[in-house]
């Protein structure tokens, strides 16, 4: 790696984190848990189960199959609740959902079908405003299905950390806790997939002009 590259990196890494307000009642409410009250893990979810649905559901772009893994990643913690060590609750929350959405997308894979059913059709689209005309909002939606398709292409992994750093706005370090890998890893992953799209995206790049 270049030394000025590893400059980089490095003080990327060092820059202070914001501590999340609600990670100190996370974590009681885990030691809770632990100690058997499943009220408390009941709360651990009511507070988290929109982001972890929000975060797995542009992984798994199905509302059923997302609903299912973040089900499977509650059932999942509860059984581990033990193991919890310390740190960031909803990240090891997070990395939880991810995996068992990535579990899906394996499923997937043996059983190919239509990756993203939902741009079939344009029920999805948030409505346009009253002054967008019509053929600006035909050029969004297929600028969605283009990249969809190019995003399914991708190794999951690979689409699992350009949509967490690009769509879902996770750092490196957030995205590297989440998926069990380091920093570096995360990194190599966006790089690597982002160059496979450019060149998936090139016979289309008018689409994106603009």
């Amino acid at each position: 790696m270049p030394d000025g590259q590893a400059v980089t990196d490095a003080r990327e890494e060092q820059v202070p984190r914001v501590e999340d307000p609600g990670q100190g009642i996370d974590v009681a409410l885990v030691g809770q848990a632990v100690r058997g009250e499943l009220a408390a893990f009941n709360q651990l979810v009511e507070r988290h189960q929109d982001h972890l649905f929000a975060l797995v559901y542009r992984l798994v772009p199905d509302r059923d199959q997302a609903a299912d893994a973040v089900q499977e990643a509650f059932l999942s913690a509860y059984r581990n609740i033990a193991s919890f060590r310390g740190g960031s609750v909803k990240s090891w929350l997070g990395r939880i959902a991810i995996n068992a959405a990535m579990d899906i997308q394996r499923a997937r894979r043996r059983r190919p079908s239509q990756p993203y059913p939902e741009f079939e059709d344009e029920s999805w689209q948030p409505p346009a405003e009253s002054d967008v005309e019509p053929e600006h909002q035909a050029l969004a939606v297929e600028r969605s299905r283009v990249l969809a398709a190019a995003l399914s292409a991708l190794p999951f992994d690979q689409r699992n950390c350009i949509v967490l750093y690009d769509v879902d706005g996770y750092d490196y370090g957030e995205i590297a806790r989440i998926m069990g890998v380091s920093v570096g890893t995360v990194k190599s992953r966006i790089h690597r997939g982002r160059l496979v799209l450019r060149n998936t995206l090139a016979p289309s790049r008018e689409l994106f002009r603009g």
